[in-house]
């Protein structure tokens, strides 16, 4: 099965990370959707996985629920070994094991993941297409909505700008994004990982945001 025809199915959402010098800011949309049919309009797309590590999910919700679980578990079990936090990196590695393994046996789970926190080496963001390939990213998005929310954060982004100086450029990245890509809509959510840790914007702060001038 092709690369393109994958992330042919991948036909829904937008999701936003980006790394700040503080923390690093994550965004998606709430819109699930099979085919031209709106499933949900309160569809969960970024999840806390521990106090500092979060991640963002396009793609199939069955496989993006079952991969939360195991890196969640996984996660646990690392602190249980190691006694510190499992790292951002070693978060991403163990996604991409799990999306190559099952590339090997024919067939690649249908799903684009960043995986992003705040760790002993500051923060990060990583991104994972469904065939495991791993990068790490200062600025990304994926799903349907991603080359319009590009638009706006390659001309906005401040790359050594601090959290709160890059969550009005988030924000109107997926705000842009579900106003021009059909499954994309109904809201967002967005996630803010620190050295304090996780926190989501609540649903007063995510409209100040958007009544900010642009």
């Amino acid at each position: 099965m092709s690369m393109g025809r994958i992330l042919g199915e991948i036909t829904g959402t937008t999701t936003v990370g980006v790394v700040c010098r503080d923390g690093v800011i994550m965004a998606t949309d709430k819109r699930a959707t099979m085919g031209t049919y709106v499933a949900s309009k309160q569809a969960k797309k970024v999840y806390k996985i521990t106090d500092r590590l979060a991640m963002t999910v396009a793609g199939g919700v069955a496989v993006a629920q079952r991969v939360v679980d195991i890196l969640r578990a996984n996660a646990k079990l690392f602190e249980l070994n190691y006694g510190r936090p499992m790292p951002v990196v070693s978060a991403a590695r163990l996604l991409s094991n799990l999306l190559f393994a099952n590339r090997e046996v024919g067939l690649p789970l249908p799903l684009q993941a960043l995986v992003g926190g705040y760790d002993e080496t500051g923060p990060h963001i990583f991104s994972l297409d469904p065939f495991g390939s791993l990068t790490e990213e200062r600025m990304v998005s994926t799903g349907s909505g991603s080359p319009i929310a590009y638009g706006v954060l390659e001309d906005r982004y401040k790359e050594d700008g601090l959290v709160s100086e890059n969550l009005p450029i988030v924000v109107k990245a997926v705000d842009s994004a579900m106003k021009r890509d059909v499954a994309s809509g109904d809201g967002f959510d967005v996630a803010v990982i620190t050295k304090e840790g996780f926190r989501e914007l609540s649903l007063e702060e995510k409209q100040a945001l958007l009544n900010l001038k642009s």
